[in-house]
């Protein structure tokens, strides 16, 4: 779930994220898919070429990465904001103690 004190920046972040991740999840499954059954994945899970088993397998897959990936998107981009945040607090409270100090002389 969003955190309602997220910056419109880190919820920008997180979507570009996410959609990067599932870019690179669509492709690693793809690749895994082809290299364990010989076959392409499956692009139309309704068609009579796809067997019960296989359509199952493949939601089941991708899905639990989708939902990982997402999460991780979510979680670092947040992480990278607060990092971020962090460092820009330490230079603004850098820049006003050397102010301080300016005025002092």
């Amino acid at each position: 779930m969003a955190n309602g004190n997220d910056t419109l920046g880190v919820k920008v972040g997180t979507m570009l994220a996410t959609f990067a991740a599932g870019w690179v999840v669509q492709k690693v499954i793809g690749a895994i898919w082809q290299k364990a059954t010989g076959n392409a994945a499956p692009i139309d899970l309704d068609d009579d070429d796809v067997t019960v088993v296989q359509a199952v397998t493949f939601a089941a897959v991708s899905g639990g990465l989708a939902i990982f990936a997402r999460k991780l998107a979510r979680n670092g981009t947040r992480a990278a904001a607060a990092h971020f945040a962090a460092k820009a607090a330490a230079a603004q409270t850098s820049t006003e103690n050397q102010d301080e100090a300016l005025l002092d002389v």
